[in-house]
């Protein structure tokens, strides 16, 4: 069986986006799974169209044609895209009619527009996950995750998710088996959970308000102790409320989800200084015993901390 995939590309389109799982997909035909046969890459107009790095595509006019995985790329056209009538119809109609649809990085923009994600959960990169909240206030943004499928409609966050979400979906098309034979011809991880955290994100949280900055600035000083969201909110002069809508709307994340990539954040330094045995750091950093933190650190980074201490040594 095959299946036909189409790219929906727009002016300023990041070029990876497109290649990366496009390449997964077209390598799937070296295996018997045949993909390559049925890639099509499409724009409204059709044609040669630009990337934001200067290389163009030569595209094949969106006209409604059968395709039955439909994947809307990211780029810095997306925001110009999300605000075009017609691209959002055309997306729409695709999300209506296609067995599934996903978008890589910022083409969930494009996808939000179009009201289908509603009630849903998505994800993009972490970087813009606060924005895609503030946007799109009725779709359930998680920051943190490589990639998300909520039903037919798949997510994932920037550049080289989108090689872990093509993965992901001709493993639910034709098993384990042939993603892990891709993942070794392309010479990538066989492959990180869609609920791992995107490594990026481990850099200092950058909320827009002053509040949120205190209350984040409050948890990094006292991750020893319980910090409930009423702690937070009293440092951060809040009501409990009102910070968890700040939080979500400015990092995409809950405050408990940003404690605990705190806690995360300093018990993987901690590892790596190796003065400390993994029960040890648990108590230094707030958890409250050694299986929650392991169980963090795989939810967060996809291995155990005995794992990444191996690894570091």
């Amino acid at each position: 069986m095959t299946y036909r995939v189409g790219f929906f590309v727009f002016p300023d389109f990041h070029i990876l986006d497109l290649t990366g799982p496009l390449s997964v997909f077209d390598s799937a035909g070296h295996f018997g799974r045949a993909y390559s046969a049925d890639i099509q890459v499409l724009s409204m107009a059709g044609g040669l169209i630009r990337s934001s790095s200067g290389l163009v595509t030569d595209t094949t006019r969106w006209n409604h044609q059968p395709v039955d995985t439909f994947i809307v790329v990211g780029g810095r056209g997306s925001r110009a895209a999300s605000a075009c009538v017609d691209s959002v119809a055309a997306v729409r109609y695709a999300g209506t009619t296609v067995r599934r649809i996903a978008s890589v990085c910022t083409g969930a923009f494009v996808l939000a527009a179009t009201g289908l994600l509603d009630g849903r959960k998505a994800t993009t990169h972490w970087r813009h996950a606060g924005e895609l909240q503030s946007r799109f206030p009725r779709i359930l943004v998680d920051g943190e995750c490589i990639f998300i499928q909520d039903d037919r409609f798949w997510s994932s966050a920037g550049i080289t998710a989108g090689i872990d979400l093509a993965l992901a979906l001709i493993e639910s098309d034709f098993g384990p088996e042939l993603s892990r034979a891709i993942a070794g011809e392309l010479v990538v991880y066989h492959r990180r959970s869609g609920g791992q955290s995107q490594f990026s994100a481990l850099q200092a949280l950058q909320p827009a308000s002053d509040r949120v900055r205190v209350a984040l600035e409050y948890a990094h000083a006292h991750l020893q102790t319980e910090l409930s969201i009423e702690c937070l909110a009293s440092a951060a002069a809040l009501s409990a409320r009102q910070l968890t809508r700040r939080f979500k709307a400015e990092t995409g994340l809950t405050p408990a989800r940003a404690v605990e990539r705190l806690r995360v954040k300093e018990a993987r330094r901690l590892l790596g200084d190796g003065g400390l045995s993994v029960a040890q750091i648990a108590r230094a950093v707030g958890f409250a015993n050694p299986e929650r933190m392991r169980r963090a650190f795989i939810r967060r980074l996809g291995h155990p901390p005995q794992a990444l201490r191996r690894a570091s040594r």
